[in-house]
């Protein structure tokens, strides 16, 4: 999993969805919801972006229109996935303190987002922590706690004031030999906002894209009413809600600790690496949900307000003005003013918190 990656966390309540796209959704723990009249939605599901990505249109039948989709997210990972050798990612990380390396645009708008996260969190958010993510092995079987000379050396690593882009030029540089850029945490809020710019393009208005838990609502459900979204229960099998949000043309995209991680030696270590230790944040929060027009705005919040915590977390969302859900492992709920109102709460053992 890339370094501030996303987990399948988010999912939607079924009822009376055709057999065969149901079975679709449920292999990529998703639950759908569509009591719409639209008999035989198109769907399709495919593994790119390093994890399943569903994409159904309620009201075009064209399946030309999901072709154009699934070209353009196989070509965002070739650019931008960690986890693609030969990525652009690659080939600036490779060059990393011998020389600037010219990348196309997204590659360029993807990595100043992250820039600009790294500076709105202090740095607590950062796209070069793939020396980090390496020394973990985070994105393997082999995950383990690192000795703790490695664990320093790669923490010397992560600087996101060692990034030089050059707007002119569309280069990215890394000052020092050994860095590392990660867009784990930004690159499928991009590709989201991709998807739907391609589908509103198209003329569609009522569609539901997953991209690996990702959640892009296009439009209304085919009935005009809002599509309800389930927020996972973090300490729950997967599909078990903790409450529901109602949406038209909004993102919904969450950050948590709970999917992702390894144990050794009776302590869980997940994925969300805080640059400051060099180890798995730990302040008490499990998730946070952003809840915005953008898919990627909701993708460059979330892991940032998870990492700042509850307190710093939601001043800097109320100064964004971005709809926020945390939630921490006593199963407080924090969360901004319209997120409040818009949750509707299903499971009693989660209550609305102060943080302090």
């Amino acid at each position: 999993m890339p370094a501030h990656g996303k987990v399948r966390h988010i999912f939607f309540i079924m009822r009376n969805f055709p057999l065969h796209v149901r079975g679709v959704l449920c292999a990529a723990l998703l639950f759908a919801s569509w009591a719409t009249g639209a008999a035989d939605p198109l769907t399709r599901t495919e593994f790119v972006l390093w994890t399943q990505c569903s994409v159904t249109l309620f009201d075009h039948t064209d399946p030309a229109i999901l072709d154009g989709v699934f070209q353009r997210l196989h070509e965002l990972d070739a650019h931008l996935s960690v986890n693609q050798a030969g990525s652009e990612l690659d080939a600036v990380s490779d060059a990393a303190g011998r020389s600037p390396i010219r990348v196309g645009e997204e590659v360029f708008r993807v990595i100043t987002r992250g820039l600009s996260m790294a500076d709105i969190s202090g740095g607590l958010f950062d796209p070069t922590i793939g020396p980090l993510m390496k020394v973990w092995k985070m994105n393997s079987e082999a995950a383990r706690v690192p000795p703790a000379a490695d664990l320093a050396g790669a923490r010397s690593l992560v600087n996101w004031r060692d990034v030089v882009m050059d707007t002119a030029a569309r280069t990215i540089y890394l000052r020092r030999p050994g860095m590392r850029l990660d867009a784990g945490g930004l690159l499928k809020g991009y590709a989201g906002e991709e998807v739907v710019r391609i589908l509103t393009a198209r003329g569609v208005r009522s569609a539901m894209v997953d991209l690996g838990g990702n959640i892009c609502a296009v439009g209304s459900r085919a009935d005009g009413t809002p599509w309800r979204i389930g927020i996972q229960d973090p300490d729950a099998p997967r599909g078990t809600s903790l409450g529901v949000v109602k949406v038209v043309g909004k993102s919904v995209v969450t950050s948590g600790i709970y999917e992702h991680y390894f144990v050794q030696n009776g302590k869980k270590y997940h994925h969300i690496m805080d640059p400051r230790t060099g180890y798995p944040v730990d302040n008490g929060l499990t998730q946070v949900t952003v809840i915005s027009d953008s898919s990627f705005d909701a993708d460059s919040y979330d892991t940032t307000l998870l990492i700042l915590g509850p307190v710093d977390g939601l001043a800097l969302a109320a100064r964004l003005g971005l709809d926020v859900i945390m939630v921490d492992t006593d199963h407080r709920l924090y969360g901004t003013d319209e997120a409040r109102r818009t949750l509707q709460l299903s499971d009693p053992s989660f209550s609305w918190a102060t943080p302090r």
